[in-house]
């Protein structure tokens, strides 16, 4: 079996076989990832996690990490030229600062691509990502009979 290469998602798929949690999955992702587009990735999941204190971390998509607040908020994928976060419910959120620079042609979604050198305004990403947080949030409420996972990785559910 060959090596994978480091910061693709073959390594990261690699990483979720050894049993990793997706915080160390997201940790070894953004190590692998030793440039610019590595750094970016953690100043990005700092900000998240600021924004949102209750988001759960998880990886999909042969690794993509995720987070999540009552469905997806967003994932942060990497690519050569851009570090790119989905917003899976984005365009129905408010953008009044107009973080959002890419997939803008869609109905549901919405990406903002930050490429090497970039800087992202941290308040007005904080506030994407609460808006993101109370859109999910309305949409569970608004469906009665489903179930919320505090943990995806736990299994733990409560009661609706």
């Amino acid at each position: 079996m060959t090596k994978p290469t480091p910061g693709t998602a073959r390594a990261a798929a690699s990483a979720a076989d050894t049993g990793a949690s997706a915080a160390q999955q997201i940790d070894a992702t953004i190590a692998r990832l030793d440039d610019w587009r590595g750094a970016t990735l953690a100043h990005l999941r700092r900000i998240i996690r600021a924004a949102d204190p209750e988001v759960v971390e998880t990886v999909k998509w042969r690794g993509v990490p995720v987070w999540e607040h009552d469905g997806i908020l967003c994932t942060g994928e990497t690519y050569k030229a851009a570090v790119k976060m989905t917003f899976a419910r984005g365009a129905a959120l408010e953008d009044p600062t107009g973080l959002f620079n890419a997939s803008l042609d869609g109905n549901v979604r919405r990406a903002i691509d930050v490429h090497e050198g970039e800087t992202v305004d941290e308040a007005a990403l904080k506030a994407l990502i609460r808006a993101a947080v109370a859109a999910n949030v309305a949409a569970r409420a608004a469906a009665p009979g489903k179930r919320r996972a505090t943990s995806p990785r736990r299994g733990t559910h409560d009661a609706p």
